[in-house]
């Protein structure tokens, strides 16, 4: 199933009022192309991410990665949200993975957490801050708005990184799994890209760990591969001079005419023409 794809029109957005009204363009499913933090400030909603059904209410901070499934039910008292969003140009001049290497597994995992009222406080004043910004005489270009996302990339590393560890529970468990395969890829995906060399290493069948992995996240195996060698090819074709024979062979690929094909198939455009884009 493909889902309708929702960028930001800009590098950077902050809002600090946000309600049902705004919110009402996710009643059905889309796909973010960008990067969001929000904060919930009052009431709750319940939303869907990456297909599975959660409830939001304040005091709570989400953070979504591009690529997320999102789609809003709906509220069930009055409530107000604050966010920052990063537009896919912007998203593209870092590197996600390497900057939440260790809490990108939590983040997909649970991307709604609860905050301490002084870090939400914290989290609004800087909402507010990048909002006068932009709403002002002072443009905020490409190379600030990914300044600002490296930020707030490290800040929330630190947050996700620093959960604690649950009870070890049936559904923890399983959680454990999607931890270290996620961890497994960002170690190996330069060298493997097939679920079954993830599963030996895991020690578990292939079948476990696809049941595991889709129960937890709403994606399969490749997905997750996929989108961790996907989120590395952009920041090189956006970031750095390589040319594209050297990024399909730094990523181990077997030629470059069949990393154009995976990229494309993925992203539907050639690396060139997303390179120019």
């Amino acid at each position: 199933m493909d889902f309708p794809q929702v960028d930001l029109p800009v590098d950077v957005i902050a809002w600090t009022e946000v309600t049902e009204e705004i919110l009402n363009i996710y009643k059905q499913s889309c796909r973010l192309k960008a990067c969001i933090f929000a904060l919930c400030t009052e009431g709750s909603i319940t939303v869907s991410i990456n297909l599975m059904n959660t409830e939001i209410k304040a005091g709570d901070f989400i953070t979504l990665l591009p690529g997320t499934i999102i789609q809003f039910h709906g509220q069930k008292t009055k409530f107000r949200l604050c966010f920052i969003g990063f537009s896919d140009h912007c998203v593209n001049g870092v590197n996600l993975i390497k900057s939440t290497l260790s809490s990108f597994s939590n983040i997909l995992e649970s991307p709604v957490i609860a905050l301490e009222p002084t870090i939400s406080a914290y989290f609004q004043n800087y909402t507010t801050l990048i909002a006068n910004i932009t709403m002002g005489p002072y443009r905020i270009d490409s190379t600030m708005a990914q300044k600002q996302l490296d930020t707030l990339l490290y800040v929330v590393n630190k947050l996700y990184a620093d959960r604690p560890t649950p009870a070890k529970t049936p559904q923890n468990r399983k959680k454990d799994i999607c931890r270290k395969l996620i961890q497994l890829v960002i170690e190996n995906y330069t060298q493997e890209r097939k679920a079954q060399f993830y599963a030996d290493k895991l020690g578990i069948t292939l079948q476990h760990l696809s049941t595991t992995i889709k129960q937890v996240t709403g994606k399969n195996v490749l997905d997750i591969i996929a989108y961790v060698v996907i989120v590395d090819i952009k920041a090189k074709l956006k970031s750095t001079d390589m040319t594209i024979q050297e990024i399909a062979y730094s990523l181990n690929f077997p030629s470059a005419s069949f990393f154009g094909k995976y990229f494309k198939r993925h992203v539907g455009m050639s690396p060139l023409e997303y390179r120019n884009s």
